[in-house]
């Protein structure tokens, strides 16, 4: 709504998680056309192959999967979100695919200390120290076992 009513807004979207497609690097705007050409004129000229597109093509025309994708995600965010909440974290309230969880800030137990011991279990999450948030770890909902094995490793963290 704010792009189609301002001519300053340009909304973006990528396909990497949702659709699945991270590889092809996809992405898509919405905005004012002087902006589109602004754009449209700094992009490179082969900038998105034929193969790439056709997939992007292909995905949006699959509601189905998406719309298999947002209950999945919103089911395993809700398990993880009270999981941690179980162990003693803080997990924000989001609608995205993440969730931003909050550690104790105390040596052993803090943020960067769990970076670490879910990295050592195969586990890659994202800290938050660039974002200013250097208590938090941001984890992305996966599929069932990712999630659970996640919350598993938070748990025998927290214990230890």
């Amino acid at each position: 709504g704010l792009a189609a009513r301002h001519g300053n807004v340009v909304m973006t979207r990528t396909f990497s998680k949702a659709y699945g497609l991270a590889a092809l690097r996809l992405g898509w705007a919405y905005g004012p056309p002087a902006m589109a050409d602004v754009l449209n004129r700094l992009r490179g000229p082969f900038n998105v192959p034929g193969p790439t597109q056709a997939a992007g093509i292909a995905a949006l025309g699959d509601a189905g999967f998406i719309e298999n994708c947002r209950a999945e995600n919103a089911r395993w965010r809700a398990w993880l979100a009270e999981a941690v909440r179980e162990i003693g974290l803080v997990p924000h309230p989001t609608q995205c695919n993440f969730l931003l969880i909050e550690f104790p800030q105390e040596a052993g137990r803090d943020a960067a200390a769990a970076l670490g011991y879910l990295k050592s279990r195969g586990i890659l999450v994202r800290g938050m120290g660039a974002y200013k948030l250097p208590h938090a770890l941001r984890i992305t909902i996966g599929t069932e076992a990712e999630t659970r094995a996640t919350a598993a490793a938070l748990g025998d963290f927290m214990k230890r």
